[in-house]
């Protein structure tokens, strides 16, 4: 079953989508389940994974109430506050939703010594005790920090998504390449191959400067630990959806039928517990 990984669904507010600034003049836009669903049928998708784009509890139900009228939403990648004193009763009334996979806050926002607050690797330990996966957003400042606390939680299941954030455009590589070798040794760890389009430039960019990202992140997690996310509707940004996925197909095109399928939704259906 083939799932695209990562996707975002948005009724936009100018004040709660302030981020959206006028560079990305693209995405201020609503953007719903109907306005994707026509390229992942053309190209075989049997579903997708909604991830928050906004730190609340009010966009987390509200994308929970999309992949109960749309099942091909197969899970949601929510938001809470998990420095909160009362994470395990928040979690508990949540628990309810079965379409609720996981968590994830915008750590890219933050400074790495985030990661090592004690009360947010608390709330980690919350996620674990009820089996939830954790997102990690970040960017490769972040990953030595994400490195030891995938160290320090090694039964909770992690996915850094869009490869921890290279710097393509500047065509940096090496340092983060050392970090992603480092952060696959902890087998709890999966990686999205997504976000790679705007994390380049985005009027110039060509398939040759997304491949040696391409390259690392496949010898370094392999098939059974990565997986293809578009990061629709951000990837307007820079490209289409069907862009990213005949790009990313063309990029994973000398693996085995079955490498293959795990990337592009095996993986996913592993990590997130799509069944």
């Amino acid at each position: 079953m083939k799932i695209d990984s990562h996707q975002h669904f948005w009724n936009f507010d100018p004040v709660r989508d302030a981020w959206i600034d006028d560079s990305m003049q693209v995405l201020r836009s609503n953007f719903l389940p109907d306005d994707v669903l026509p390229d992942m049928q053309r190209h075989g998708f049997a579903g997708s994974i909604a991830v928050q784009a906004d730190e609340s509890m009010d966009e987390t139900k509200w994308l929970l109430s999309l992949a109960a009228e749309y099942p091909w939403i197969r899970k949601v990648v929510g938001w809470v506050d998990l420095k909160s004193t009362q994470i395990d009763a928040k979690l508990d009334a949540l628990a309810d939703y079965s379409a609720l996979a996981g968590f994830r806050q915008i750590l890219q926002s933050r400074e790495p010594d985030y990661i090592d607050d004690p009360a947010f690797r608390r709330g980690i330990a919350a996620l674990g005790k009820q089996n939830y996966t954790y997102d990690l957003l970040v960017y490769p400042k972040h990953l030595t920090a994400a490195r030891a606390l995938v160290a320090d939680f090694p039964t909770q299941i992690f996915i850094v998504d869009h490869l921890g954030k290279p710097e393509i455009k500047e065509g940096r590589i090496e340092r983060w390449a050392l970090e992603m070798y480092e952060l696959a040794k902890h087998d709890n760890v999966y990686c999205k191959l997504s976000g790679l389009v705007t994390e380049a430039n985005w009027l110039t960019w060509q398939e040759q400067d997304l491949t040696p990202y391409i390259e690392v992140a496949l010898e370094a997690f392999g098939p059974k630990r990565l997986m293809f996310g578009s990061d629709w509707p951000v990837c307007r940004l820079a490209a289409s959806w069907d862009q990213v996925v005949s790009v990313t197909e063309r990029a994973i095109q000398g693996l085995s039928d079955a490498e293959v399928a795990l990337v592009m939704g095996g993986t996913a259906s592993a990590a997130y517990g799509v069944f």
